[in-house]
């Protein structure tokens, strides 16, 4: 669970005002395109109508710019994180070697995999974030010659800095790619005070030796039950 010994405890006061102040200014061009050039939906009927007034009148829309390259660095949303988490640890249980893990993964993604995952512990319940640490493991150990991805735990009003920043109503989980542009100092921050993750049990059960169950015996005593006198 994130709040077990396997979560990274990094956000301490200091480092999460430094951290606040870095990640807005980094994500603040996204959300500054989407709110100049992305419409916000309205509804299918909306759609409908607008669609309509564009055959009438035969008058395209003027095509907006380009999004800031960070967008195809970054992934938001706890499902999108999962969901590529998920696909960098099969190349480790296939025992795929390295380069068919570079020629795999990054021929389908393009991408470079993960520095470093955002995660807004008070935003949601436990329960939802607790397979985060067991994923960014596996997920390390399948690109060896990388950085070990780090989890990084933010509070709620970091969330909320974000999620402006972004310009969506909600953001706890932000995953950032390894040589991210204008990434630099925040990941070097994160890398100096933020130790991976390590899963001891995993290499044991990866060698599938039978482990014999290890119960530990304590002896004590027992002290004399108190006998209660009826009135």
């Amino acid at each position: 669970m994130l709040g077990s010994s396997c979560f990274v405890r990094a956000c301490q006061a200091l480092h999460c005002r430094y951290q606040a102040n870095l990640a807005p200014s980094l994500l603040s061009p996204i959300g500054e395109h989407r709110a100049r050039h992305v419409s916000h939906s309205k509804g299918k009927r909306d759609k409908k109508r607008k669609r309509s007034e564009t055959k009438e009148e035969n008058v395209f829309p003027p095509a907006s710019p380009p999004p800031p390259e960070l967008v195809s660095h970054i992934d938001v949303g706890l499902v999108a994180v999962t969901r590529r988490l998920q696909q960098s640890g099969t190349w480790l249980n296939a025992e795929h070697s390295k380069t068919e893990y570079t020629s795999g993964v990054a021929s389908e993604t393009s991408r470079k995999p993960y520095a470093v995952v955002f995660v807004a512990r008070a935003a949601q319940p436990s329960i939802l974030n607790s397979h985060l640490p067991q994923l960014i493991a596996v997920a390390s150990q399948a690109c060896t010659e990388k950085e070990p991805i780090r989890l990084f735990g933010i509070s709620k009003a970091c969330e909320a800095r974000l999620s402006e920043a972004l310009g969506l109503p909600r953001a706890s989980c932000i995953a950032l790619d390894d040589g991210a542009p204008g990434a630099a100092v925040l990941l070097d921050f994160v890398r100096k005070h933020v130790s991976p993750i390590t899963l001891d049990w995993l290499a044991m059960a990866r060698t599938g030796d039978f482990q014999s169950t290890s119960i530990k015996h304590i002896a004590t005593t027992i002290g004399m039950r108190k006998q209660t006198t009826k009135v």
